[in-house]
């Protein structure tokens, strides 16, 4: 599915001149119809992947509790 720079976007939760400066560094494939530039959104699919993965760490990661450390020792 082909959607416009701004659709793509909202999609990427980017400013527009960001989206558009990446096509301009070949970064993003796109397509210009005569009219306006088109971006498969079929190129991302990997990128939501992965982006989802790491936001799982992450809040694994916040959820593991802090171990207690083994040099520690109550000198009282």
């Amino acid at each position: 599915m082909y959607k416009t720079v701004e659709e793509t976007a909202i999609d990427l939760s980017m400013p527009e001149d960001q989206v558009l400066r990446l096509i301009y560094e070949g970064r993003i494939r796109s397509v210009y119809d005569g009219d306006q530039i088109l971006i498969n959104s079929g190129q991302f699919s990997t990128y939501f992947n992965q982006l989802e993965l790491i936001k799982e760490e992450i809040e694994i990661w916040r959820n593991t509790p802090i171990p207690e450390d083994i040099d520690v020792k109550d000198e009282d």
